[in-house]
């Protein structure tokens, strides 16, 4: 029977990542990993499977619907690849959340997958920090997620002016919501998650679907004054009634004190929305200022309410989660993937010269990666020139020369590829 020949290619919407492709994702996570654990976060990690209905709950129609990648188990559990972690990690918590010390702070750098187009900067499998604190309602905790955020971004080396944090609330936006007169709670929601396509949308889609709703023509006005406030003193010019919000007055003191901070490029934003609908406090968006990467990066918010979903009393949430796409786009926007950047382990060359020696050889290496060296041992009898035209093909910086005249003296040579230097150093006990 003839072998049928499978595709070579990546599922669409994923990545195969060469070593190459790799450093740079780990130059990322380990930036993430060093910030977070700079502000005493400690890792964890959750299955990469949930229960389908842990996201259905609260992340949204599309998230929690039509991008759910769903399956059925051996016991006709109805399952999913998460498609984000924050239901992942309240559930987490929830379990020990009685008894464990208060706060928590937690992250994760893990991946997930989503059943949407790809597009640029957003592919169907895709890694994000997911960074968190748990059982604080201090406006300082708040504070500490954007100020970490920041952070982040200072850590990749982010020039000045090259991305702005926009801030709003859900308080805000419920406020809002009762200047419209009395809407049911699916109306509202519905209402937000329109408003979430402010900026996807022409102005006469978002006033067609919002009259869908039972919306009368002037309360899509009073919802389009509120997104179209470019400032909060616009905001407050417009819609006076909303001008003592606690939600306003929280994004107004944020700003101040992030200000005080030494931050920079902090505003109001009324079209950062937020499409799931657990958040319930101040919320955020990282947007990228590049002209040819203009884009949201990543956000986050308060959401103490989510652990309801697990039979748990309601505890303080809050939080945010940049991507691996998205930051990796600003950093070559911005031009930060230099090599001083992606700082590689220092690899050593230690090819094989004759086929005799084979044992010393192993000997050698296994003595060199005691001392904490990494060592690349040839598997192949080569000459030297043509090992040391691999070690230039690999970017090996450290060939180590070992063959039967230096075994004979007790030594072994390590040349430096760059410079060209030759150090000799002794065998022990080989």
């Amino acid at each position: 029977m003839k072998t049928k020949i499978l595709s070579n290619q990546e599922p669409k919407g994923t990545r195969d990542w060469l070593p190459e492709e790799f450093a740079i994702r780990h130059y990322i996570f380990e930036t993430w990993r060093k910030v977070c654990r700079q502000y005493g976060f400690e890792e964890y990690l959750t299955p990469l499977v949930e229960y389908a209905e842990v996201y259905r709950a609260k992340s949204g129609e599309d998230i929690g619907g039509k991008e759910l990648v769903t399956f059925t188990d051996l016991g006709g559990r109805e399952l999913c690849i998460r498609p984000e972690m924050t239901p992942s990690v309240t559930r987490l918590v929830s379990k020990i959340y009685g008894t464990a010390p208060k706060p928590l702070k937690f992250f994760s750098i893990a991946n997930f997958m989503r059943n949407e187009k790809p597009q640029r900067g957003r592919n169907r499998e895709f890694w994000q920090l997911n960074c968190d604190i748990f059982g604080s309602d201090s406006p300082s905790s708040d504070l500490e997620v954007l100020q970490l955020s920041l952070d982040i971004m200072a850590a990749f080396g982010a020039p000045k002016g090259s991305f702005k944090v926009s801030l709003n609330s859900r308080q805000l936006l419920d406020g809002l919501l009762a200047l419209c007169g009395k809407l049911a709670d699916e109306q509202k929601i519905a209402v937000v998650r329109i408003l979430d396509k402010w900026q996807k949308l022409s102005k006469k889609d978002l006033e067609a679907r919002l009259e869908e709703l039972g919306l009368s023509k002037k309360v899509v006005e009073v919802l389009f004054r509120f997104m179209e406030s470019e400032t909060i003193s616009d905001l407050e010019k417009s819609l006076p009634e909303l001008a003592n919000n606690l939600g306003l007055l929280e994004i107004k003191k944020m700003i101040t004190e992030l200000q005080n901070l030494g931050y920079d490029h902090i505003y109001f934003n009324p079209a950062v929305i937020r499409g799931f609908d657990y958040y319930d406090g101040l919320i955020f968006e990282v947007f990228d200022t590049h002209p040819d990467n203009n884009r949201a990066m990543f956000g986050g918010g308060r959401y103490n309410g989510l652990a309801e979903l697990f039979g748990s009393a309601s505890f303080p949430a809050v939080g945010f989660a940049p991507g691996d796409e998205t930051t990796r786009l600003f950093l070559e926007s911005w031009n930060l993937l230099g090599d001083k950047f992606i700082k590689k382990s220092e690899m050593f060359y230690l090819p094989l010269f004759d086929g005799a020696l084979i044992a010393d050889i192993r000997k050698l290496a296994g003595q060199l990666r005691s001392e904490g060296k990494n060592v690349l041992v040839g598997f192949e009898v080569q000459k030297i020139n043509k090992a040391l035209e691999y070690a230039n093909k690999k970017n090996i910086s450290q060939v180590v020369i070992c063959g039967s005249d230096e075994l004979a003296q007790g030594h072994y040579k390590i040349k430096n590829m760059k410079t060209g230097e030759e150090k000799v150093s002794s065998i022990n006990d080989l």
